[in-house]
């Protein structure tokens, strides 16, 4: 399975206005194109798995996570802030690229962590965050984020 099947074009924002963790998720949430009471919903979700600890890998990478049942199948979205911003990383760095995944409780085919696993192994490569900080359109980092495999659960 490919990560295209999850991560669409129209929910990437290469400039993210945001300057607090909290605008940044509602902007991120914002690109799902939910109804109002969803995107509510979910980023109450989002700030309760926050409490638990932050989804700040390092690298100036987040992948803010949850499951809830405003979506219907497993989504993806990503934001660029070039700026950076404080997301209480577990290096303690500003973070730049923020990838969020929202999938179902109940999902048949199981993607969630094999796709919360592969964004993670993606963002290890070494010169990830400087690919991802020089890609001038959202064509191209769903491109190169696409190509990367999700194997089966």
């Amino acid at each position: 399975m490919e990560l295209r099947e999850f991560f669409s074009e129209d929910a990437v924002k290469l400039e993210l206005e945001g300057t607090t963790k909290d605008e940044v998720l509602k902007e991120l949430i914002s690109l799902l194109k939910l109804d109002e009471k969803a995107e509510g919903m979910l980023f109450k979700m989002l700030k309760r798995r926050e409490n638990l600890g932050s989804t700040g890998i390092g690298r100036g990478i987040a992948i803010p996570h949850c499951r809830s049942l405003v979506v219907n199948r497993l989504r993806v979205a990503f934001g660029r802030k070039r700026t950076g911003l404080d997301f209480k990383a577990i290096d303690d760095k500003p973070v730049q690229f923020f990838f969020l995944i929202v999938a179902p409780p109940l999902e048949v085919s199981n993607q969630y962590l094999p796709v919360l696993g592969k964004i993670a192994q993606f963002s290890k490569e070494p010169d990830v965050p400087e690919r991802l900080l020089s890609m001038p359109t959202p064509a191209e980092v769903t491109t190169r984020v696409r190509s990367h495999r999700v194997a089966p659960a």
